[in-house]
């Protein structure tokens, strides 16, 4: 195990696995240490979709969401395993409204004062029309006009929905995204250190002098520079670990999610716009569920874990059910999650209306240090880029690579996923479609690795539920860094939707022994 590298790298989120990967294939010599298990915060809390922002033009954000636009079809070739395209249904009402703040409805407000704050009907198209042409298009499919009153979208709709758009963006499996990006970047020479904290860093002799902490036990490495991807610690970072004064910083902000027991029968996702400006997602979730998000509400104390407040719930569910016929209660509700995002402080008024773009700021001042702010999913493959780039000037390094390189598993076309399911029931026939499926949406090409010569479920070891078996663990934690119960069913996967507080249990016991 080195202690000397090119990189070190402080936190293991989306932004900071993705570095990592980047720079190990660029021939440094990297290290990574996160204080939890990778993902463990911000990266694992998302709404789970790789997308350009559509709500972000209404803010100008016109840059930003082209950016992700473009990368957005890049991912997905990547990682169709772990992504894969996903339709979005927008109903029109006449009394939906702009957020108060907003650019485009201060505008609008000042052309057409008799609109008095509504969205018309031809501005959400003409945003559909810059969503469809910003990015250059080649898999998904473009925007068309739905009508609810025939077709089966509008079913669980109240019957005063009469039109819609559909839409495309893509679903991402947000926590498997990033232990990917850190597998590849061990795979190609970084040391990746989970549960390990960084105690301080600080420049000697022309280097990093880094002190972190396992299991109670102290370790020093070397680096020769410094990046800084805490995410909502990169200020306490700064400030307690790193020692330095700077008036940059981040804005938390906390996004909250509910799942409910399934509300629709069909794959497409629905985009409510509320009757306040703002807009949530009612999405299908793990075959039998749905995902309802996001609030955004200020998070003023990190050392407060996020969670869904009981006012958020009744929110979304308040929400969802201004569309749905029937309406959305608290007992729908089988797992909330809650996130706190940390959004660059431009100094907006908003939490919604606080930029989602990400700034990179560069310390010359002897050892190079990166601090990353802000960011969002579909863009951390270019912030890592564009990391490496303010950095390799300095540090040296090969130019860039990730645009194409396929993810762990990812090595096919986005086309043949239905193809990989199918083969690996004839290969292995025990397996139920639910579990095929699961296993490739998780694990690409490399499910065969997990199942080896299985010909029944009982070659696979213990089964703990819900197709989850000791052979599967045993890959989870020799490849994928997980420690516990809790990384396995909530992060590596979502079976804890499905299993019993028992079978965790035993789950948790059998990856202590």
């Amino acid at each position: 195990m080195t202690t000397e590298f090119d990189i070190f790298i402080i936190g293991g989120g989306v932004n900071g696995c993705g570095i990592a990967r980047d720079a190990a294939g660029r021939g440094l010599r990297v290290g990574l240490a996160e204080m939890n298990d990778l993902g463990s915060a911000t990266s694992s809390a998302s709404t789970k979709l790789f997308h350009g922002g559509l709500r972000y033009l209404e803010f100008f954000e016109i840059g930003l969401v082209r950016k992700a636009l473009i990368e957005r079809e890049v991912l997905l070739k990547a990682m169709p395993h772990i992504s894969w395209p996903m339709r979005f249904v927008l109903p029109y009402h006449k009394d939906m409204r702009f957020e108060g703040d907003t650019p485009t409805s201060k505008l609008l407000s000042f052309v057409m004062p008799w609109m008095k704050g509504r969205r018309p009907a031809w501005l959400i198209r003409f945003g559909l029309f810059l969503y469809d042409n910003l990015g250059g298009r080649q898999i998904l499919p473009g925007t068309w006009t739905v009508d609810l009153t025939r077709s089966p979208l509008g079913k669980p709709l109240k019957g005063k929905f009469k039109r819609a758009y559909e839409y495309s963006d893509c679903w991402i499996e947000d926590s498997r995204l990033v232990v990917l990006n850190a597998r590849d970047a061990e795979e190609r020479g970084a040391q990746i250190m989970v549960r390990t904290k960084v105690l301080s860093a600080e420049r000697v002799d022309g280097h990093w002098k880094i002190v972190v902490e396992k299991d109670g036990k102290q370790s020093v490495y070397t680096a020769r520079g410094l990046i800084n991807a805490g995410g909502p610690w990169v200020e306490d970072i700064i400030r307690n670990a790193v020692r330095l004064n700077s008036s940059e910083g981040v804005r938390l902000v906390r996004g909250s999610h509910i799942v409910t027991k399934s509300l629709f029968d069909h794959d497409k996702s629905y985009f409510f716009q509320g009757e306040d400006g703002r807009i949530i997602f009612a999405i299908p979730y793990e075959t039998d569920f749905t995902l309802i998000g996001t609030t955004d509400a200020e998070h003023e104390n990190l050392s407060e874990k996020p969670y869904a407040t009981e006012a958020e719930q009744d929110y979304l569910c308040a929400f969802a059910s201004q569309y749905f016929d029937r309406p959305v209660t608290r007992d729908d509700v089988v797992w909330t999650y809650s996130g706190v995002r940390p959004l660059y402080d431009d100094g907006a008024k908003s939490a919604t209306a606080a930029t989602r773009d990400y700034v990179l700021s560069l310390d010359e001042n002897g050892p190079p240090l990166l601090n990353i702010f802000g960011g969002k999913i579909t863009t951390y493959r270019k912030l890592a880029e564009n990391a490496l780039k303010k950095i390799t000037p300095i540090l040296g390094g090969e130019g860039p690579w990730t645009a194409g390189a396929p993810l762990p598993g990812g090595d096919f076309a986005v086309s043949e996923s239905d193809r990989l399911v199918t083969d690996l029931e004839t290969r292995y026939p025990f397996l139920s479609r639910f579990w095929a499926l699961r296993l490739i949406r998780a694990y690409g090409t490399d499910a065969p690795e997990i199942l080896g010569d299985a010909t029944q479920p009982s070659d696979l070891g213990q089964d703990f539920g819900a197709t989850l078996t000791a052979a599967e663990v045993k890959w989870l934690t020799t490849r994928e860094y997980a420690r516990s119960a809790e990384d396995v069913v909530w992060r590596r996967s979502k079976l804890g939707l499905r299993m019993t507080p028992d079978q965790i249990a035993t789950l948790d016991a059998f990856m202590a022994a």
